[in-house]
């Protein structure tokens, strides 16, 4: 058991004007990843704005991108949290829903110690049968899976394998070079996805494939076939798209070009807000020279 896809996005969880689920737009969204290079989805992760989504919310979205996904692609649901406890029931209750994997944040904020890490990982991975992707992401978290520790994790039976988000390619080479045989590594960040393909990663969970997902789709595999000259051209291609969409925090340059392309998103919940008109000119300027819109 475990998840295969090489291009996995992080989706985006879209709001009716008034700041409630859109589940009719989810499907829409879900649809397009989809159908433009996507092998699967994460649903509820961070680009997901999950911790501003009721557990009844989190329910009504999996389902929805479920009954999309279904014989199409893997659907992976973010239940990590910052309780060992609630990220089991989160976790239980996804397995139970249908979903494929399960991807799990560091816990944040309370800033466990490494071995509080092992225990948390190795509670919630025990807790069902569905495959663990760990998600390492200290600048949001705090709190940085160390490798010795990523090691020790990866050679559990059910985590299957890392979105790298540490922005630290010696780490991930030497992760790659040290994991266990079939463990995955995965790049959390769309900008590093070539690089690390380069030291020994598989593939992205991405932000960006929300517009440009059969680009990096096209990146992936001429990497994979040794066309490296063909994957440099198109990460240069895409290196403004990957800028641009982190020009403040994510997902609210996301939202507003996928309001540019004519796709549901709403706006942010708060704390989050929507992207100023500066910021949705900025994105509209690299979408219309790279012929997005």
């Amino acid at each position: 058991m475990g998840i295969q896809g090489r291009l996995i996005t992080a989706m985006v969880t879209p709001f009716t004007a008034d700041g409630e689920l859109d589940v009719a737009g989810a499907k829409v969204i879900a649809d397009h990843l989809l159908a433009n290079g996507n092998d699967g989805i994460v649903v509820a992760g961070s680009t997901g704005e999950s911790p501003t989504l009721t557990n009844a919310e989190k329910a009504e979205l999996l389902a929805a991108v479920l009954d999309v996904a279904r014989g199409r692609g893997e659907v992976i649901m973010g239940t990590g949290t910052y309780s060992t406890r609630t990220t089991i029931e989160a976790s239980v209750a996804a397995h139970e829903a249908g979903a494929d994997g399960l991807l799990v944040v560091t816990p944040y904020y309370n800033r466990p110690p490494q071995a509080g890490l092992l225990a948390h990982f190795r509670a919630v991975a025990k807790a069902t049968p569905l495959p663990v992707i760990l998600y390492d992401i200290p600048i949001r978290t705090a709190r940085k899976i160390e490798h010795p520790t990523l090691l020790e994790l990866l050679r559990e039976p059910t985590i299957v394998g890392v979105k790298d988000a540490a922005a630290d390619l010696a780490g991930t080479a030497r992760l790659c070079a040290e994991k266990p045989s079939d463990a995955i590594v995965w790049s959390g960040d769309d900008a590093l996805t070539l690089p690390m393909l380069a030291v020994g990663a598989y593939g992205v969970i991405s932000v960006a494939g929300h517009v440009v997902g059969r680009e990096i789709r096209a990146m992936l595999d001429a990497y994979s076939k040794g066309d490296v000259a063909e994957a440099e051209r198109l990460g240069a291609w895409l290196q403004p798209v990957f800028d641009v969409l982190f020009i403040t925090s994510n997902p609210i340059p996301l939202k507003a070009a996928l309001t540019l392309l004519g796709l549901p998103a709403g706006t942010p919940r708060s704390p989050l807000i929507g992207a100023t008109s500066d910021e949705i000119e900025r994105i509209r300027a690299v979408f219309t020279e790279g012929r997005l819109l």
